[in-house]
């Protein structure tokens, strides 16, 4: 009814005035406004239909939720089963991301080592190290120099005594150098090897590229699995919002097929039922969010009393705020994409007789 009255004021407002005349001389004739009834008008007209237009959302949005409430069983079910294929897919990324962690400590085991001839000075050695540092492929440059090396040696090997009767010191000054991104380019990794090998400086230079390459190929095929399985369970959640679309519209078909026949447009019949399929998204994407805590929860304490025996400090990552609202958008989106695509199938099928 609102729409109708400020339709009919409208229509009212629209009358045209009728016009005074004025002397052309006459001192008391205003100037007319800019501002005139008809813009006045056209500024009413807009707002009532803007009001009319977010009542109707606002009516489709809250009776969607209500619609779901009432049929508790089916949205749980439904709901429950979206939750595990979201919360699953969610936790393959979270493993990749704790397995990159892993592997970003593990790096450190992955530097070069440089022994430098032992005609290298110790001022020419530093002088060298800095020279890597300028390097944009390194992260790290550590020096250990021939005294720093024997302390270490006496210290670790047990035969610090034997070390001790020896008249000069045979151990070399050994650079230690980090490259960047070890575990991405395995190409870059072995240039920047052949490049120091290739100093003149460097004695000999050492690196097990063999590790690397294994540990890149596992971070490789983690990373492509967890992309395949998450895009199945995005097309599981697809096909599970579109049927329980299907299923709600076939039941209220009588109720489409009035609609049709009293002139509502698809886009009119179709704005509750999408907005069920975001209610449902969402409140599966929130479910999923709480499943992958628990989960994470349960696992949390051993993997990190593992890590400890290992004298490790790994602590695990979990999703965070805007990874959870991507999470909540993403399943929130899918829900109404599938519900989108079933509705306008269905609908155009769909012909009153």
């Amino acid at each position: 009814m609102k729409i109708f009255r400020s339709l009919y004021d409208a229509r009212d407002k629209k009358t045209p005035a009728r016009p005074q005349r004025h002397h052309p001389k006459s001192k008391t004739a205003t100037p007319a406004r800019a501002d005139g009834p008809k813009t006045r008008v056209l500024r009413g007209d807009f707002r009532d239909k803007l009001h009319a237009h977010l009542d109707l959302h606002a009516h489709a949005f809250f009776s969607s939720l209500g619609r779901l409430v009432d049929s508790p069983y089916t949205t749980i079910m439904t709901i429950t089963v979206l939750a595990i294929a979201i919360s699953l897919a969610s936790v393959f990324y979270i493993a990749v991301a704790n397995l990159q962690q892993l592997a970003g400590n593990l790096e450190a085991s992955n530097q070069i080592s440089l022994f430098l001839r032992d005609d290298i000075s110790e001022a020419s050695a530093r002088k060298f190290a800095e020279n890597i540092r300028g390097n944009p492929a390194v992260q790290e440059v550590k020096l250990i120099t021939k005294n720093q090396a024997l302390e270490e040696f006496q210290t670790f090997s047990g035969f610090g005594e034997a070390i001790k009767a020896l008249e000069k010191n045979p151990l070399p000054i050994v650079i230690q150098v980090l490259p960047k991104n070890t575990l991405e380019d395995g190409l870059e990794l072995e240039k920047l090897l052949n490049t120091f090998k290739q100093a003149v400086e460097v004695d000999f230079a050492q690196m097990d590229m063999q590790w690397i390459k294994r540990l890149q190929s596992i971070m490789e095929l983690a990373r492509r699995g967890s992309t395949v399985l998450s895009l199945l369970l995005g097309v599981a959640v697809l096909f599970v919002t579109g049927n329980t679309i299907r299923l709600e519209l076939h039941k209220r078909r009588e109720e489409v097929v009035i609609a049709k026949l009293v002139g509502a447009t698809n886009s009119f019949i179709q704005r509750p039922f999408l907005y069920s399929g975001f209610w449902i998204g969402f409140f599966a994407g929130v479910a999923a969010w709480f499943i992958v805590a628990v989960m994470m929860l349960i696992v949390k304490q051993p993997i990190e009393e593992l890590s400890g025996l290992y004298e490790g400090d790994f602590h695990m990552l979990f999703l965070s705020y805007s990874e959870t609202a991507a999470l909540l958008f993403i399943s929130s989106l899918l829900s109404v994409l599938s519900a989108w695509a079933v509705l306008n199938y269905q609908l155009h099928k769909l012909k009153p007789e």
